[in-house]
C-alpha cells in the first residue's frame, strides 16, 4: 500500500480551541473576506491558484488551493457535522492512522497553535495535503483493494482507544424510517407535482415492509451481540483514490463512528455492487448488483483484517444491504423530495427494482460468497 502523504513536522493537535469569534465567515458559499480570514491562520506560503472543488457533499464547500507550501484542500464542515467533539474525534482518527502508515490525507496545522481544526464563529474548518489519484475503475481487483484497505483500517483500530466520544447508530434498525418514509409523497408531490400520491405512498409502504424484515433477518443472524469497533461510516468508491492500481488515500472521516463492522461491510459491499449506466437516469440502472465484486471486496477484507468474516456475518449481509440501500435513499428524499439533482420518484422506483431482485436471492448470494474463488 502506497505511503500516506507526508504529515507536518510536529502532527496537529485535535482539540477544540483556539474559537475565533468572527461572524464575517457566513455565507453558503466561501466569501471573499471568509477566506482571507481562514487563510490567515495557515502557512501555506505564496498562494498561487484557488478553484472550486466540487466533489462530495455540497453542504460542506471545498477548495483546491495550490501554494508554495504544496497543495492543499479547504473543507469548511457542513451543517450537522461540525460538532467540534465529533471533528476532533474523527481528526483523532486520521492522526492515529496516519502515524501506523495508513494512507490518509494528512490534516495541516494551524499556524500559531498547530491545532487540526479552524473555529470562525459557528463554523469549523479544516486543511488537508492534497491528493493526486485516480477513480475506481469498476474492476473487480479495484474491489479486493478497497476490501483491503478496509480489513487493515479495522485491524489498526481494533484495540484503539479514542480520546473523544465517538458517535454511534447506523441505518440498522433506524428509528426514523416511518417518520421519513411518511414525508415523502408530500415532498416529492412538491417537486414533481404530475407524481400520484396514491403510488407513491403504495410505493413507500412496501420498501418499509422490506427494511423491517430485512432488519428481523440481520437480527436473527445475530448482530446485536457481535462486538462494537470504530468504523469508517461512509466506505465508497468516492472516498477512495487510488494509484497504480493500490489505495492511495482513505477520504472523509465525517461518519466515523462505533458500531459492529458488518455495518461497514455491508455498505461497501453495496456501494461497489452497484451498477450506473446514465448518471442522469436511475431507472435505467440494471437492478442486479455486481456479485463478483462483492466477493471480491469481502476477499480483500479477509486478507487483512484480524479475524476473517463469520458465517453469521455473511448471513447476515444481504439484509443490511437491503438495509443501507432502502435507508440510505429515504432520507435525503424525505429532506427535498429528490436524491441530489435526480428525481426522487425514480429513485424510489430504482431502488424498489434493487430490492426486488435481492431479496429472493439472499441465499445464494451468501452461497456464492461461501465458494472457493
Amino acid at each position: 500500500m502506497a505511503s500516506p502523504p507526508t504529515l507536518p513536522p510536529t502532527p496537529p493537535a485535535p482539540h477544540l480551541g483556539p474559537v475565533v469569534d468572527d461572524r464575517r465567515a457566513e455565507g453558503a458559499r466561501f466569501a471573499a473576506p471568509e477566506l482571507g480570514i481562514v487563510l490567515s491562520h495557515y502557512d501555506l506560503g505564496v498562494i498561487r491558484r484557488i478553484r472550486e472543488f466540487r466533489r462530495g457533499s455540497r453542504r460542506a464547500p471545498k477548495l483546491r488551493i495550490v501554494a508554495a507550501g504544496g497543495d492543499f484542500l479547504l473543507k469548511r464542515r457542513a451543517p450537522g457535522r461540525d460538532d467540534p467533539n465529533r471533528v476532533a474525534f474523527a481528526h483523532e482518527l486520521q492522526l492515529h492512522l496516519g502515524d501506523h502508515g495508513y494512507p490518509v490525507a494528512g490534516l495541516v496545522g494551524t499556524r500559531t497553535d498547530n491545532n487540526s481544526m479552524l473555529q470562525l464563529g459557528q463554523r469549523i474548518y479544516e486543511m488537508f495535503r492534497y491528493v493526486r489519484g485516480v477513480r475506481d475503475d469498476g474492476s473487480s481487483g479495484a474491489a479486493e483493494q478497497a476490501g483491503l484497505a478496509l480489513g487493515q483500517l479495522h485491524r489498526l483500530l481494533e484495540r484503539y482507544e479514542p480520546g473523544y466520544a465517538p458517535p454511534t447508530g447506523s441505518y440498522h434498525a433506524a428509528t426514523g424510517l416511518h417518520a421519513a418514509l411518511g414525508q415523502i409523497p408530500q415532498m416529492v408531490a412538491a417537486v414533481e407535482p404530475e407524481q400520484g400520491r396514491t403510488e407513491l405512498e403504495e410505493r413507500c409502504a412496501a420498501l418499509e415492509a422490506t427494511y423491517r424484515d430485512a432488519a428481523d433477518r440481520a437480527d436473527a443472524a445475530g448482530i446485536g451481540q457481535w462486538p462494537k469497533r470504530i468504523l469508517h461510516g461512509d466506505w465508497h468508491p468516492g472516498n477512495l483514490l487510488f494509484r497504480d492500481g493500490r489505495i492511495a488515500a482513505v477520504l472523509d472521516f465525517d461518519s466515523a463512528r462505533v458500531e459492529p463492522r458488518m455495518i461497514d461491510l455491508a455498505n461497501a459491499a453495496l456501494q461497489f455492487s452497484m451498477k450506473m449506466t446514465d448518471p442522469d437516469d436511475p431507472e435505467q440502472w440494471p437492478e442486479a448488483l455486481n456479485v463478483k465484486r462483492i466477493r471480491s471486496l469481502l476477499q480483500g477484507y479477509d486478507h487483512a483484517a484480524e479475524t476473517p468474516i463469520s458465517a453469521d456475518e455473511r448471513r447476515a449481509l444481504p439484509w443490511l444491504i437491503l438495509e443501507a440501500l432502502i435507508l440510505e435513499s429515504v432520507v435525503p428524499i424525505a429532506a427535498t423530495g429528490r436524491f441530489g439533482r435526480l428525481s426522487g420518484a425514480a429513485f424510489l422506483r430504482m431502488i424498489e427494482g434493487k430490492t426486488a431482485w435481492l431479496k429472493p436471492r439472499a441465499n445464494k448470494l451468501i452461497q456464492y460468497l461461501e465458494e472457493p474463488r
